[in-house]
């Protein structure tokens, strides 16, 4: 083999080559493994790299081996704190089995989504979808092409494709009993993005409430701490004695909004938040809300995609159980606002 000094220039495919004396078709075969080569030309190869300093690119070996070591996550707002804690577990339960995460965000626009997802399949193994709103449709048309994928917080009964969700109906549930034993009677909620399949197991929860003796209103709002800001003067006029809101990023606008209207919680309105996120702001020790450990969340959903990439798939949904948090923002009724 040629003796070649290392530099700090950009080493090619061609210069390995030349310094083992062999092909570039021979380094490419020898560095992806797509066939075997002379083990003396491979020893040769491998030195001629640590020699030289060579880098293969990670794309090209990917194409080559139909593997990137890289998988893939869609989630619908980064800037909601839900997520940060979520993708830390993912990245980590990914590291530990060699791979790394590439994260892309939908902006809460579902007619993006599949393209994203697109992006995301030429160059990842395997998809964590985290709270998809793309339709039903879209989901089976992913899931023929057979490329590992696992949905985060959305279960679509008939669709074979592993799946892990927070049980937003159980916790709802748990809302809807705490209330009724304080008293209240008339509920309001202001509700989430439409497409969230999440918003529609809370609102199915507080329609089965009816059982519970709760009258419910559903205010169209969002999933922001601006939108529980804009949305709070319409409580009003429903009659409610207590508001649900779609996370807890929407109670602190409505918080905010409420003092200023002078609205005293619990007093006059009982407020109860979701998610149990931790929040920037004063009222985060004192928000009734419901919960689970986030990071489980994450932990199981990567564990549940490195097994469907081995070949040992769990198609069965996964429901993990949300805690009741009673603090300061609930209480019996004393009359409607």
């Amino acid at each position: 083999m040629r003796r070649l000094r290392a530099n700090t220039q950009r080493v090619t495919i061609t210069d390995v080559g030349a310094a083992a004396g062999v092909s570039p078709a021979t380094v490419s075969r020898v560095l992806n493994g797509t066939a075997k080569v002379d083990a003396a030309l491979a020893d040769r190869v491998q030195a001629a790299v640590r020699t030289l300093g060579y880098r293969p690119n990670a794309a090209a070996q990917g194409l080559a081996k139909g593997r990137w070591g890289t998988i893939g996550v869609l989630v619908p707002d980064l800037a909601n704190p839900y997520f940060p804690e979520i993708l830390k577990a993912v990245s980590a339960v990914a590291r530990a089995n060699g791979h790394r995460v590439m994260i892309m965000e939908s902006e809460e626009n579902p007619a993006v989504e599949p393209e994203l997802v697109a992006d995301l399949l030429r160059s990842c193994d395997g998809l964590l979808l985290c709270s998809p709103r793309m339709p039903r449709d879209q989901l089976v048309d992913l899931a023929d092409r057979g490329h590992p994928m696992v949905l985060v917080n959305r279960i679509v009964p008939g669709l074979a494709v592993p799946s892990i969700s927070v049980d937003f109906y159980g916790g709802t549930t748990l809302i809807c009993g705490h209330l009724a034993q304080l008293g209240h009677r008339d509920v309001a909620y202001l509700s989430g993005p439409e497409s969230s399949w999440a918003n529609g197991e809370r609102i199915r929860a507080l329609e089965a409430a009816a059982a519970f003796g709760l009258r419910l209103t559903v205010i169209p709002c969002g999933a922001t701490a601006a939108d529980g800001y804009t949305t709070a003067d319409q409580i009003r006029r429903t009659g409610a004695t207590a508001v649900v809101t779609y996370n807890d990023l929407v109670a602190q606008g409505t918080l905010s909004r409420l003092r200023e209207l002078g609205i005293d919680v619990p007093t006059d309105l009982s407020v109860i938040g979701f998610d149990n996120l931790s929040l920037d702001w004063t009222g985060q020790a004192t928000l009734t809300t419901v919960s689970m450990p986030r990071d489980q969340l994450g932990r199981q959903a990567a564990t549940l995609l490195e097994h469907l990439m081995t070949g040992t798939p769990d198609t069965n949904p996964h429901l993990l159980p949300m805690q009741l948090r009673t603090h300061q923002t609930t209480a019996p009724p004393r009359h409607p606002i």
